[in-house]
């Protein structure tokens, strides 16, 4: 079993696969449908009376004289049995559901504001592991090359062409490239790890499903519209719901509810027997300092769940063109990178390496020029993985729904 286990972490996993295993091992969308469930259920209980009360005692029990402790010698002692019932106003019951809804809504909300976070952080866990290897093994040819470079340099040495210089030179070049090498190696660890927090795989990333790096399922055109349904603004879109259907119950709660009680008394065998038959009803007597007030702040309450949700849409739209423009940039600038600025780096390393054969160009020449390529090489995926991140956070404002949905059956 443990092989098994250790098998399947080290086994490459692609970029759906990534999403999908995250989903399935998160805890908080288990947490989020749990409290969804738990506020539909409150809607059902909030929307009942108050359950009926039960009284039973007795009444004028003689305490002195001939009769003191009887219960059926003096005609006002009485045993007594009744029952209560809050008759509560039918839209209080209804406020009282409808909120407890409103908290499921917000759940649900939650949840789809939680799978959209899940998705963003694994792909750009995933995509960060994708970079990073493709970064090293763009390095570990370079350095393939650095160490032929020494053994043509020493070479050189021997037949008398080349110096001790340059000897040192092509090592000292191997050197750093080594160094850069075991600086990307840790980065690749890293990348894994974080890829690990999502997914439980820590082994490689496969190429299989690679997403389509440039285009977006974001709707662009109607920037502002297409944020207003995110689900980080629709969950304050929900807790305004809530805050409303507060305000509503305590408008209803302005209006007292009557209590109705019944109560049959028992007397002595000579005595009659009596029912009796009760209405009490709160007297809301400082109503403008409590019941209307109690309205006023649910109001409030209201108007500021609005203003921080206008408020939160306004900054996320100008992040999210913020995002637009430095992801358009970057695919500008990777695309300069592919047809220009990396072709030109290698043509000009071949034209100096045949220049150093010829004998017009120095060994240093040569060094300089491949250590520019894997500058270069390794300047564009570092463009390429920050684009790609980029993104991520944009296709991932919304969740993928259709991955959730491959992943539920």
């Amino acid at each position: 079993m443990l092989a098994a286990d250790g098998a399947h972490a080290a086994q490459a996993i692609s970029f759906t696969e990534a999403l999908q295993q995250a989903a399935s091992r998160s805890r908080q969308l288990d947490a989020d449908g749990h409290a969804s469930t738990a506020a539909r259920e409150m809607a059902v209980a909030a929307g009942q009376r108050p359950d009926p009360m039960l009284t039973a005692g007795i009444d004028n029990l003689p305490v002195s004289g001939n009769d003191r402790f009887s219960l059926g010698n003096d005609f006002m002692t009485m045993r007594k049995v009744g029952i209560s019932q809050e008759l509560t106003r039918a839209d209080k019951l209804q406020w009282r559901s409808a909120r407890q809804e409103r908290e499921a809504d917000k759940a649900l909300a939650q949840k789809d504001l939680t799978l959209a976070s899940l998705q963003r952080d694994t792909a750009i866990a995933w995509l960060n592991v994708y970079y990073t290897q493709q970064m090293a093994a763009a390095l570990d040819s370079q350095v393939a090359l650095a160490r032929q470079e020494i053994t043509a340099a020493e070479a050189a040495y021997r037949g008398g062409r080349g110096s001790s210089a340059d000897v040192l030179a092509a090592k000292s070049a191997l050197l750093a490239l080594e160094d850069r090498g075991s600086q990307l190696a840790g980065n690749v660890e890293t990348a894994k790890n974080a890829l690990l927090r999502w997914t439980g795989s820590s082994g490689d990333v496969a190429d299989a499903n690679m997403p389509d790096l440039n285009t977006l399922r974001l709707d662009t055109s109607a920037l502002s519209a297409t944020l207003a349904q995110q689900p980080q603004i629709a969950v304050l879109n929900r807790q305004q719901d809530i805050a409303q259907a507060d305000a509503k119950l305590a408008q209803a709660n302005q209006h007292p509810d009557w209590s109705v009680e019944v109560a049959f008394q028992q007397r002595g065998s000579a005595y009659s027997n009596m029912v009796s038959v009760s209405l009490s009803l709160p007297l809301q007597w400082d109503r403008k300092n409590r019941q209307d007030r109690e309205l006023a702040a649910k109001l409030a309450t209201v108007e500021q769940v609005k203003d921080e949700r206008d408020e939160q849409l306004r900054e996320q739209v100008s992040r999210t063109q913020g995002l637009l423009i430095a992801w358009k940039n970057g695919r500008e600038r990777g695309q300069r990178y592919v047809t220009q600025i990396v072709p030109a780096a290698e043509e000009r390393a071949t034209a100096v390496l045949a220049a150093y054969k010829g004998g017009k160009a120095a060994l240093a020449d040569v060094l300089a020029a491949r250590r520019n390529i894997a500058d270069v090489r390794l300047q564009s995926l570092q463009l390429n993985m920050e684009t790609a991140q980029l993104w991520a956070q944009l296709d991932f404002l919304f969740p993928d729904t259709k991955l959730a949905r491959q992943e539920s059956k």
